[in-house]
């Protein structure tokens, strides 16, 4: 292993030119901004997306959680147990795959979901006027990385 030192001036420059560096905090900004605004609701920004990802005409697999989610099965099924506790979900055995299971909204997730949607629609349309035309454009940037 190297004892040698990059210079600052490298450090400087991959802090203002990362683009990893720069979604992460803008990530953590943005989850920060919709936690506070779902405080009052009692969920995070990440349940509410996760809620959202359950809303479908016909309960979805764990797989198709993560996959919607980008996340790996065991964190959607970790994420899954708090809202499981609080009866906004339930989960069943797949009736086409028994050793799988179905998550479905309940009638208490889905009147929540109905309740945070409009604070979803109000806060990401304050984001959207701060980013200004810039929104779509960085949409479909992120939507190229995926």
């Amino acid at each position: 292993m190297s004892n040698a030192v990059h210079p600052f001036a490298t450090t400087l420059h991959i802090r203002d030119h990362c683009l990893c560096l720069h979604a992460q905090r803008a990530a953590r900004a943005l989850s920060r901004r919709f936690d506070e605004a779902f405080r009052p609701h009692g969920i995070t920004s990440g349940q509410f997306s996760l809620l959202n990802s359950l809303n479908r005409p016909s309960p979805p697999t764990v797989g198709q959680v993560a996959e919607t989610l980008a996340m790996d099965r065991s964190t959607v099924t970790a994420n899954l147990k708090p809202l499981e506790r609080s009866g906004l979900v339930a989960t069943t055995v797949d009736p086409e795959d028994r050793r799988g299971r179905r998550i479905a909204l309940t009638d208490a997730g889905r009147d929540l979901l109905a309740r945070t949607t409009p604070v979803w629609i109000a806060e990401h349309a304050a984001v959207e006027a701060e980013l200004g035309d810039g929104g779509d454009a960085l949409r479909a940037g992120l939507r190229r990385l995926i």
